[in-house]
């Protein structure tokens, strides 16, 4: 096939612009988003009591948390490439049924083992599912203003997600057995496979040659090992085991950028690193996530166990959050129409910056409205972000790339989670144990404590400094981050990004 009966093709299976039609499709595209961010947060509030049921070893537990991301990581660029190749409509569908499969097993899972298995099905279901939902925008949209509004809901239902997850699991979790959180994505996938192949369009880049399977398996072997260890970390502290795994993991991703360099269609295109739009984006959704993994995960301790909360209370705590993200994910395209991608990258990721420092003012026996305000502001900054980051990774190449740009995008999106857990989560940790004679983590101190009151007192107060430090480190990071954005070439930022809107 030519190029030129490639874009024909295309154009020919794409919806007209701003049809009720692509609309709908992406009302359909909107579904496995939501599912694939949600199943990441859901299990957590799950655990306790699906360790009674399976009675997990402690080992066990780790991998039934951390295998669904980590082959999310791990495939996310390989997928985006296959789903050029083959189709990004049928890649979608055939990752939906594998990921719908997987949650009936996962569900009724007999073992911990079993379970396992069927996580991992699960996470290479969604690396499927999320580049071509993404990829599948620019068929639907060619318009680039529509299509900028249209991201700003994709990325407004995927942030949102990850944030309604623990909610959902909680009221499913109140009156239903824990495989229920499985369970829910069944009905949603079903409607995707009944209403996907008759209103999506189908899109396959003809002019691109098969896969380079030493790619994929350098792509594979690099990004597994290094989240792997960054994760390890997180939860054991650093040492010798998470360092030597997560160097292999770099020394393989090096290996796989040399190898990049030298093929005429490579996995990773690295030309698109040239651009300041795209490596201004790349940057500030690693960043990004790494303040909001590091911040989510240690307020959600603080509500729970400093403050005593119930998991559902204090998921219900980050509703103001959750909302602020998705309102200005919706809207981040307007506004980087109307001050420009640069100074909006600038704003948000300051935004963000100072919503991290406002939990400064978050102490053991008070301050529950500054974390409200701070984990706001902060959402203001994430929403219009991570936005302009899907926006970036789509307009950033031809349509026949799509599929690609977005699978980086996505892996720097999980990238940015495992490390914000493994440094910024560990650097609490540390801060947290050196405040005196503690056990491993705040729960635990305080599970071993008896009726030790000061003891408590102390661990709680020593928990917050950690918090304090990591947050405060996440928000130099953003302020750092932004700087960058600020004075990258105006003129090479707009033309990758601002064109798109």
């Amino acid at each position: 096939m030519t190029d030129v009966e490639a874009v024909r093709s295309a154009q020919e299976a794409a919806p007209t612009v701003g049809s009720r039609r692509a609309w709908f499709g992406l009302a359909v595209l909107l579904l496995p988003v939501l599912l694939v961010s949600m199943d990441i947060s859901v299990l957590f509030l799950a655990m306790p009591t699906l360790t009674v049921d399976l009675d997990p070893s402690a080992a066990q537990q780790l991998w039934i948390l951390d295998i669904y991301g980590f082959l999310i990581a791990g495939l996310l660029i390989t997928m985006g490439n296959l789903g050029d190749r083959i189709g990004r409509r049928n890649i979608l569908l055939v990752g939906a049924t594998i990921f719908g499969i997987a949650s009936v097993v996962a569900a009724f899972a007999p073992s911990a083992a079993v379970l396992i298995v069927a996580r991992a099905l699960m996470g290479v279901g969604g690396a499927t599912l999320l580049p071509s939902s993404l990829a599948l925008i620019s068929t639907l949209f060619p318009d680039a203003r529509e299509r900028a509004a249209a991201i700003g809901v994709w990325t407004a239902f995927f942030a949102g997600g990850s944030a309604v997850g623990p909610i959902i699991g909680g009221v499913l979790l109140h009156q239903f057995w824990w495989g229920s959180v499985f369970l829910i994505n069944i009905p949603v996938l079903l409607i995707l496979l009944a209403f996907g192949p008759f209103v999506l369009p189908e899109h396959r880049a003809g002019v691109l040659g098969p896969l380079d399977l030493p790619s994929v398996a350098l792509s594979i072997g690099g990004i597994l090992p290094l989240v792997y260890g960054v994760k390890h970390a997180a939860a054991n502290g650093i040492d010798a085991e998470s360092v030597i795994i997560a160097l292999l993991g770099v020394l393989i991703l090096i290996v796989f950028v040399r190898r990049q360099r030298k093929l005429d269609e490579p996995l990773l295109d690295l030309r698109l690193f040239s651009r300041a739009g795209f490596s201004v984006a790349i940057g500030s959704s690693l960043v990004g996530m790494m303040s909001l993994a590091a911040m989510s995960y240690l307020t959600s301790i603080y509500l729970q166990s400093v403050t005593g909360r119930d998991p559902l209370a204090a998921a219900l705590l980050g509703i103001p959050m959750a909302v602020a993200v998705f309102i200005f994910s919706m809207s981040g395209a307007r506004v980087g129409h109307r001050f420009g991608t640069r100074n909006t990258f600038v704003f948000a990721l300051i935004a963000s910056a100072v919503g991290n420092l406002m939990l400064l003012g978050v102490g053991v026996h008070g301050g529950l409205g500054w974390y409200l305000a701070g984990s706001t502001i902060a959402g203001i900054g994430y929403g219009l972000a991570f936005t302009l980051v899907s926006d970036v990774a789509v307009s950033s190449v031809p349509a026949e790339r799509a599929g690609s740009a977005v699978g980086i995008s996505e892996t720097s999106f999980e990238l940015g989670n495992a490390l914000g857990l493994a440094l910024l989560g560990s650097l609490a940790a540390l801060i947290f144990r050196s405040g005196g004679d503690f056990a491993a983590t705040l729960g635990e101190t305080i599970h071993e404590s008896g009726d030790n009151a000061a003891l408590i007192e102390s661990a709680r107060e020593s928990f917050v400094s950690g918090m304090h430090i990591a947050t405060a480190v996440g928000a130099t990071l953003l302020v750092a981050m932004a700087m960058i954005a600020r004075f990258a070439s105006p003129a090479r930022v707009r033309s990758n990004a601002g064109a798109a809107h």
